[in-house]
């Protein structure tokens, strides 16, 4: 089986990965996607890969190689579809509203003067998110009217694509928490608490991992949001409302897994690697 890795670096995760794949006897080739250049018309050895592991940094860079090797046939891990939802928080929203699984209340608006209306409408605090981002960052908690009409002047300043669409999400007063699950093809294989006095408790922001079990009405949102952005490798990051309710806020097609592996004792990059191997021998 020809296996490879497309990837801006290697790091702790793709070493990981690495040393998995060496444990079933495979030596998956590493792409660098900075490298790597892809003639269009002929796929060249690029259509002899039984399976390619998507693992790119940059967003824009992973969905168009993965549509690129999708439409030659090559199996990926994620496929460009799943890309595409999930690099996209509007279109993250959409599939989960389309498939009924519950996650927070959001607006979509054009312009400062119609976010604005939204804002208000939704009720201070809100949310105010790029569609397109990760790690937490220029995300805004709008406490008030003055701070959200400054800052939807800053965004409109700032003038570029991403800052002409408005997402606005309802403000969930969670406990100091989320939750983040992983879900390898059909199983939701461990979760976390991600721990932060701050109101964004991302890990790459300060959050502090710890175990969280798997209960079955985790496992079943887990699931139903894996399936509603089209399944394979993801990470769902699913609130706590003060009633008790979960809801699933976004989910994460090329995961980020370091800080896991030994707070729930998961070996995640088995997991996947197994995955891989199956989607290349086209059990899955």
């Amino acid at each position: 089986m020809r296996v490879g890795m497309l990837l801006s670096r290697v790091r702790v995760e793709e070493k990981l990965l690495v040393q998995a794949f060496a444990k079933h006897g495979v030596d998956v080739e590493l792409i660098d996607d900075r490298k790597v250049v892809f003639d269009m018309h002929n796929p060249g050895e690029m259509a002899s890969y039984d399976v390619i592991l998507e693992r790119c940094i940059n967003h824009s860079r992973a969905l168009y190689a993965l549509e690129l090797l999708n439409s030659w046939g090559v199996r990926t891990v994620n496929t460009a579809a799943v890309a595409q939802i999930c690099g996209n928080k509007f279109s993250t929203t959409r599939a989960l509203i389309e498939h009924q699984v519950p996650t927070p209340r959001t607006f979509l608006a054009f312009t400062p003067e119609s976010a604005l209306e939204a804002i208000e409408t939704l009720g201070y605090p809100v949310v105010l998110k790029p569609a397109v981002g990760s790690w937490g960052r220029l995300i805004s908690k709008v406490n008030d009217r003055e701070a959200a009409e400054a800052i939807l002047e800053h965004k409109s300043i700032l003038g570029s694509y991403h800052h002409s669409i408005f997402y606005i999400q309802e403000y969930i007063d969670k406990p100091q928490r989320d939750i983040r699950t992983f879900v390898v093809g059909d199983e939701t294989i461990c979760g976390i608490y991600r721990l932060s006095e701050h109101w964004i408790t991302n890990t790459a922001r300060g959050g502090k991992a710890v175990n969280c079990p798997i209960t079955p009405e985790l496992n079943e949102l887990s699931l139903a949001a894996a399936k509603a952005v089209g399944g394979g490798v993801v990470a769902i990051d699913i609130l706590e409302t003060p009633d008790g309710r979960l809801l699933v806020n976004e989910v994460n097609y090329t995961m980020e897994f370091r800080n896991s592996i030994h707070t729930t004792g998961v070996d995640i990059p088995g997991k996947v690697v197994d995955y891989v191997l199956r989607v290349g021998r086209g059990e899955v």
